[in-house]
């Protein structure tokens, strides 16, 4: 196999892991808010102390992956998330909680903008969307089977040991990319030249810039601006598939812990599908009519058919269709996934990684809001339908924003 690929792999099991420990925290969070006695409230203020912190960090760890090279940034980045992740386990009231969960956000901040850098590295522009759809296949394998590991260890030693165990995995991970990997494929032992030249015609080379230039000039462009909109409104619907939808599933549709594993990796079992096809239909609309199609089409409709998905499940009185749609509003909106992150590419350039921070900042600012307001409303109205209902229409709007991303417009400097 050649080496861009085996980069691709060791990129996908990153990607597992890191939803095995975003994930862990939903599937355990019925046990967790029992044993520290956690308001409703309190738990959304634990799923949003994550995203905040994962989101005001994206754009500056995006830019030192730019300046120095994304092999020690993903080190540090990997082992840092690791340790919050053991850590969690240690927590004995809402406050170390807290403050654990927003040092992991912290950690864990500008992941997937480096794995971005990786895959401009390493992969030509023309192959660019299906390397990213493979990473996010992955981390939709991994939010699949959190549900079944995490309550596998839980019946047997209990839930601190499902951040202990994912925690060790991701430090194994860590070691093994600082001593394998090189940023530039030149310097990766064993690459044949064939596969060197076809990497380096099909890419963009770096060269060394100003940082604060580079951000100054990301948010006076509208363009980015339009992409940043689009992804904090998609986040609003993927966050909450990661952080309340196993505490809907049990209280607002009355699953069974019996069922209740399965229910939940559902919609990533579907999201599978959606982040293969869309980042292989995006490049191949974009073969035939042109990059900027390729990537809004695709984008447009996966988001608006998730938000549809959303709206639709709460008025079905049916609890099993009702799961059933709600899982493939997952789907669709993963169906946009890869090219969201492949667009922050196409429009960053040789600061993808950039591009890519301050797409996911606003992203997850979109998280934090979401996991927050859900706990409020839900308190407030005393329905589990109402901000699902919410969620859905931000979704839909995020869909139609892509009628203002161009990902042809590069940014020039």
């Amino acid at each position: 196999m050649q080496k861009r690929f085996w980069v691709l792999f060791v990129l996908a099991l990153f990607s597992i892991i890191t939803y095995l420990d975003r994930t862990s925290i939903s599937i355990t969070g019925s046990q967790i808010t029992q044993d520290l006695h956690l308001s409703e409230k309190e738990f959304g203020w634990i799923m949003g102390s994550f995203a905040f912190a994962y989101g005001i960090f994206e754009i500056p760890v995006g830019l030192w992956g730019d300046f120095k090279g994304p092999k020690s940034v993903l080190f540090r980045i990997v082992l840092s998330w690791s340790v919050f992740t053991i850590l969690t386990g240690f927590s004995y009231s809402f406050t170390m909680l807290f403050i654990i969960r927003f040092l992991f956000g912290l950690g864990e901040a500008g992941a997937y903008p480096n794995a971005t850098i990786v895959v401009a590295r390493w992969f030509p522009k023309q192959e660019a969307g299906r390397a990213q759809s493979f990473i996010w296949i992955a981390s939709r394998i991994g939010a699949a089977l959190a549900p079944f590991l995490s309550i596998y260890i839980m019946s047997i030693w209990g839930w601190r040991y499902v951040f202990y165990i994912f925690g060790v995995v991701g430090i194994i991970w860590a070691i093994f990319w600082v001593l394998w990997f090189q940023n530039e494929p030149k310097d990766m032992p064993g690459i044949k030249e064939s596969e060197l030249a076809h990497i380096e015609l099909g890419r963009e080379v770096k060269i060394p810039q100003n940082n604060l230039q580079v951000f100054l000039k990301i948010i006076k462009t509208p363009n980015v601006w339009a992409l940043m909109s689009m992804y904090h409104c998609l986040l609003y619907g993927a966050y909450f598939y990661l952080s309340w939808m196993p505490k809907y599933l049990k209280n607002g549709k009355g699953v069974d812990d019996a069922h209740i594993a399965f229910l939940a990796s559902l919609p990533f079992i579907l999201g599978t599908i959606g982040c293969f096809s869309g980042g292989f239909l995006s490049d191949f609309i974009a073969r035939k009519k042109g990059l900027k199609w390729g990537r809004r089409s695709v984008g447009m409709f996966g988001l608006v058919m998730s938000g549809c998905c959303m709206l639709s499940s709460t008025f079905i009185a049916d609890p099993m269709v009702s799961i059933v749609i709600l899982a493939f509003g997952l789907a669709f909106k993963d169906f946009t996934l890869p090219v969201s992150w492949a667009t922050s590419a196409d429009i960053g350039g040789q600061n993808s990684g950039a591009v890519a921070g301050a797409m996911g900042m606003a992203g997850q600012l979109g998280s934090t809001i979401m996991s927050i307001a859900f706990g409020y409303i839900l308190t407030a109205t005393g329905s589990w339908d109402i901000p699902v209902r919410i969620i859905g229409v931000v979704v839909i709007c995020g869909g139609l924003l892509w009628l203002r991303i161009d990902p042809t417009k590069k940014i020039a400097f």
